[in-house]
This record gives C-alpha cells, sequence and structure tokens, in this order.
C-alpha cells in the first residue's frame, strides 16, 4: 500500500512539475524559408529561443517552416486571417494583397542598411509600416537585414538597354517593377526553385541576395556574371504579429517579442555582413571565372529613369505611399550628406 502511494505521490509530483515548468503562452509562428535555411530561416529559430529565454520559460513558439505549411508566399494570410499569431517574411511580397507594402524592405537607389534602420527607429518609418499594416490586422517589427545586395547572375552579358528587352528575371518588389519600366520581363520564385529555374533556361537571370547565401545557391556554375547592385541596397525581413493576439497579451510579454524580434534583426544583419565578406574572399579566390560587372551607364541612368517615373506614379496612387515615399527621401537627403562625408569620405581618402 506505501509503496502504491509513493508511486502516485511521485507521478503527482512530476505532473505538478511539468504544469509548472509549462509555458504560459504559446504561439504559432511561419516563415517563408525551408526547414534550416542559412541566415533567414535559422535567425527565427534563434528568436524562439531568445522569447523563451527572456520570458524565463513563460512564451513558448512553435516554428513551422515552408516545409510544413507550403506557402512560401503565404505568410501575410496566414498572420492576418490569425492561422499563424507570428510571421517572418519580407514585406515586398506582398504587393498584390496591399501596394503600400512594398516600401518596407528596400527602395532601388535607396538607404543602405544602417540609413534605412535609423530611418525605421528613429525617423518614424517603423509608425508609417504599422500604419499601413494596421488595416490588415497586422502589427510589424523589424527582422533582420542583408545589407547592400548584389544587381544578380545573368546568362549573359548586359552591355545596353537594348540586352534587358524580354529579359525574364527573378525579381521582386520595386526593383521588378522598375526593370519591367526599361522592357524586362520580372516573376518571383520561392528560394528553393531559383537554381532549377535558372538551370533550365526559365528565367534568363535572378538576384537573390549577396555574397552570404549565393554561393552556397551554386548560381555561379550556371550563369556567369555576377552583377553590382542598384535595387536593393538594404533588404530588411520583417515580424508580422497578429494585432488581436498581440492586444489580448500582458504589457510583459507584448515587450518580449518585439524587441527580441528587433534584436534578432540586430543578430542576422551582423551575419549577412560577416557571411558575405567570408563568401566575397571565397569567390574571388576559388572562382576567379566569375565574371563581376558594373551595370553600363545608361543603363543604370535608364533604370534611374524607370524608378523616377514609378516613384511619381505611386505618389499619385495614394496618400500613404505619397507620406512613405516623401519621408524617406527627406530622411534619405540628410543621412547620405553624413555617409558622403564620414564613410565614403574615409574610404575614399585611405583607398582600400
Amino acid at each position: 500500500m506505501k509503496k502504491h502511494l509513493k508511486s502516485a505521490l511521485c507521478v503527482l509530483a512530476l505532473s505538478c512539475t511539468s504544469i509548472v515548468n509549462a509555458a504560459e503562452i504559446n504561439l504559432k509562428l511561419a516563415h517563408s524559408w525551408p526547414k534550416g535555411f542559412p541566415i533567414f530561416g535559422t535567425s527565427v529559430d534563434e528568436y524562439a529561443q531568445m522569447v523563451e529565454e527572456l520570458s524565463d520559460g513563460r512564451i513558448a513558439i512553435k516554428v513551422d517552416s515552408r516545409n510544413k505549411h507550403k506557402a512560401a508566399f503565404g505568410i501575410f494570410d496566414f498572420v492576418k486571417s490569425g492561422q499563424y499569431d507570428i510571421g517572418q517574411s519580407a514585406s515586398y511580397y506582398y504587393g498584390g494583397k496591399d501596394p503600400d507594402t512594398l516600401f518596407f524592405t528596400t527602395m532601388p537607389f535607396g538607404m543602405t542598411a544602417l540609413e534605412q534602420y535609423a530611418w525605421f527607429h528613429e525617423g518614424g518609418g517603423l509608425e508609417l509600416a504599422n500604419e499601413v499594416y494596421a488595416k490588415h490586422g497586422i502589427e510589424v517589427m523589424t527582422g533582420g537585414n542583408t545589407t547592400m545586395q548584389m544587381g544578380g547572375w545573368f546568362s549573359k552579358e548586359i552591355n545596353s538597354v537594348d540586352d534587358l528587352q524580354g529579359l525574364k528575371m527573378r525579381i521582386p518588389g520595386f526593383g521588378g517593377k522598375v526593370m519591367s519600366g526599361v522592357g524586362a520581363v520580372p516573376t518571383n520564385i520561392p528560394a528553393g526553385e531559383l537554381y532549377q529555374a535558372l538551370e533550365r533556361g526559365t528565367i534568363d537571370a535572378l538576384e537573390w541576395v549577396g555574397p552570404s547565401l549565393d554561393l552556397r545557391m551554386g548560381f555561379h556554375k550556371i550563369a556567369p556574371y555576377y552583377y553590382t547592385g542598384w535595387h536593393e541596397p538594404s533588404t530588411e525581413l520583417m515580424y508580422f504579429f497578429n494585432k488581436k493576439k498581440m492586444d489580448s497579451l500582458p504589457a510583459w510579454a507584448r515587450s518580449v517579442l518585439l524587441n527580441a524580434a528587433k534584436l534578432t534583426g540586430f543578430n542576422m544583419t551582423v551575419q549577412s555582413q560577416h557571411e558575405s565578406s567570408i563568401n566575397w574572399a571565397t569567390i574571388t579566390s576559388e572562382y576567379p571565372n566569375i565574371n563581376v560587372r558594373d551595370f553600363p551607364e545608361d543603363v543604370i541612368d535608364a533604370l534611374r529613369a524607370s524608378n523616377t517615373a514609378l516613384l511619381d506614379a505611386e505618389k499619385e496612387r495614394s496618400d500613404i505611399a505619397k507620406r512613405i515615399i516623401e519621408s524617406q527621401a527627406s530622411y534619405l537627403e540628410n543621412a547620405r550628406a553624413w555617409t558622403a562625408i564620414g564613410d565614403q569620405a574615409y574610404l575614399n581618402n585611405i583607398g582600400k
């Protein structure tokens, strides 16, 4: 009898312990990338771990990758509908849902990563982003930057604007709209399908990220020309939070979720910079046959003109678009003046 009573008490004690240690808040998160995808995907796993640690185990987040939910570009709808409490993706994937979401990833000929972070967190950018997403019952927070992106991998050399006519290229966001304005045919393809599309000739060119991720994707094996960037000088990922769910949480939990996203974003940005530096050294030493090119001056001029026309049209489209564009332009004017006399002058003066 005593033996059975002791066993029962042990079971009860273990059950009580598990209840005490169980998370008070359980959330589901979906992201756009394959499971374990470097930097983009792994940063989300780190986010979930950071939230658990900062909340002392009171918040648990179950992370589902694209392998699980099967919809790389479905994050907006997942979070809006409440199917998932949190999402992580790039805002410019959802221009078809709301064209004003395009502004919050990156802009051609726009801000560098540090300039853009300052705009988001000190210049009113995040407030504008949340104004746009509030219409959809979503709250957002910055989630990590790739830093400067390369202009892409091309099967053939680009010598003039004529070479862009009919060119099928994977390029999302405003970059894709600008390319369309000079005669190219932009498309968007999930990360896991890019190599095959380029290899089979479904597309003629693609932009992905830069050395941090491009090298491991193997694009250099099938596209000999690698162009420097113009379209994504500071590509920011974002965390999307279901607003109804967030409003139901205590203030401490909201603070943990938002600040962990911001901190994870810092960590991802640093990792992107580091990996690009390491992989660029690998490219220059181990793959000398990669032809690194700048776009010709007339191509850049045409792209810039297309971008200007696009922004003028966007300002006419909606009041919020006009306010976002003017906010970015005004902030960039001041920020770039300091960048020019600061970082740019430093680099010019020292040579290397």
